[in-house]
């Protein structure tokens, strides 16, 4: 696990409860916040944030350019994701590079727009939130999990890569252990939608009833 770092609070808006929704690839992540979605809660993902700022003229992917080369760029002018993945892959100083590049970024904009909102809660999707200790930042976190085999065969048949490839990927990320150990609310997706429909209903009920305590006590 990386150094511990302490982060101050993502939201501005401190009468809102903020939950970081992790888990590991292939755990259903994005399955589980578009259900939180389709109950009213707003969705802040680092993910999407990530890929807005590294668009074309964007001084994020200037960065990365100077960094490590032009040929990162494609003729349109786009980020080779791809071939940025294949190299922070193979190398993890140039990973805990592009990492020092764009997680204080992702971290900021995750800030502005969880401080826009006006709900009870909001999540934000943060899918290294363990690995870059970011736990402390946020009111909860809610870990989406599942069996290993079950992520491995997901995300062969998402990906089109072969199962050693998502091991290789999973051993990259905080371990399975290390997730749960930090949360404060777990949803099992083991594929079957009736009982995670269920988790995220009751879940949503109590992130309801936390935010009105807070509210009455603000």
């Amino acid at each position: 696990m990386p150094r511990r770092v302490t982060y101050p609070k993502l939201t501005y808006n401190s009468r809102m409860l903020t939950i970081g929704l992790t888990g590991g690839v292939g755990c259903g992540k994005s399955t589980v916040a578009a259900l939180f979605e389709k109950r009213g809660a707003p969705v802040v993902d680092a993910d999407v944030i990530a890929r807005e700022l590294t668009a074309p003229g964007t001084p994020s992917l200037e960065r990365i350019v100077e960094t490590f080369g032009v040929y990162l760029l494609m003729p349109d002018g786009q980020l080779d994701r791809s071939a940025l993945r294949r190299l922070v892959f193979d190398q993890p100083p140039a990973r805990r590079q592009l990492e020092a590049i764009l997680h204080p970024r992702v971290r900021d904009e995750i800030s502005r727009l969880l401080g826009q909102l006006c709900a009870p809660y909001g999540l934000a999707v943060i899918p290294l939130l363990v690995e870059s200790c970011m736990q402390d930042t946020v009111d909860r976190v809610l870990v989406v999990d599942c069996e290993e085999s079950r992520q491995v065969e997901r995300v062969s048949a998402r990906d089109g890569c072969s199962p050693r490839a998502v091991r290789a990927i999973m051993a990259t990320q905080a371990s399975r252990a290390a997730r749960r150990a930090v949360a404060d609310d777990i949803i099992v997706n083991d594929g079957f939608t009736d009982p995670l429909e269920a988790a995220v209903e009751r879940l949503h009920k109590r992130y309801l009833e936390l935010a009105a305590g807070r509210t009455r006590s603000a």
